[in-house]
């Protein structure tokens, strides 16, 4: 039969007890002795009996480096254990002081808008009323700024185009100059070409009326001799 599960729990026979104590305290002294061979840890042990008496392990008898390391450690993680819990401070204040101005601000939006009036005294209305007019002030004048602007730049477009325009109309009239010595030529050459038709026209009629008037005149020598 095996040995059963031991309760956990104080033993009050004193005798057993000291003997319980003293083969835990050296299964437990034996296991920190093996971990740290077989694992090549730094292993400190300490144990104070029921009568105030210290027992202790550590690794090739470097109790307080390992002691003096564990201090830093523990204070290392103290401290940032202490920044984490005031920086989860510091966020939770931001998120109530931000979440109350957004509060604020949507407020007054509606407030703007004509919203929710009931709740304001007069002098808030009136405080109201002037951040309205203000705003309607600045807004206007921002309004004519831009149509200023508008105009000014439709003025500046006018005003190139009418500057293309007159480059336009320069290069047509040169275009035209260049071409009228041309057109000249041109009109020179149909002229000529029209009078030779006429040239040789008047020629064979002057030829036939000088034909004629030589016929007439040999036959009125020939008529006296006829008639003698």
């Amino acid at each position: 039969m095996g040995r059963g599960p031991v309760q956990l729990r104080r033993i009050e026979n004193k005798i057993n007890r000291q003997v319980t104590f003293s083969k835990r305290r050296n299964g437990l002294m034996k296991k920190a002795h093996e971990i740290s061979v077989l694992c090549d840890a730094d292993v400190a042990l300490i144990i104070f009996s029921t009568k105030g008496k210290l027992f202790q392990y550590s690794t090739g008898d470097r109790m307080e480096q390992i002691l003096e390391k564990f201090q830093r450690y523990s204070l290392a993680e103290k401290a940032v254990s202490e920044t984490e819990t005031v920086s989860q401070d510091i966020l939770s204040n931001n998120c109530v002081i931000i979440k109350s101005k957004i509060e604020a601000l949507q407020k007054n939006q509606r407030h703007l808008m004509g919203e929710e009036l009931d709740s304001l005294t007069m002098k808030e209305l009136q405080h109201l009323e002037q951040q309205l007019e203000a705003s309607l002030k600045q807004i206007r004048t921002r309004k004519d700024k831009v149509y200023h602007d508008c105009i000014a730049e439709l003025h500046q477009k006018e005003k190139l185009l009418e500057e293309e325009n007159s480059s336009l109309e320069k290069l047509l009239a040169k275009g035209r100059e260049k071409e009228m010595p041309t057109q000249q030529m041109l009109s020179g050459k149909q002229t000529q070409a029209q009078t030779k038709p006429l040239l040789a026209s008047t020629l064979m009629v002057t030829d036939s009326l000088t034909a004629l008037n030589i016929g007439s005149v040999n036959c009125g020598s020939h008529n006296p001799s006829t008639e003698v």
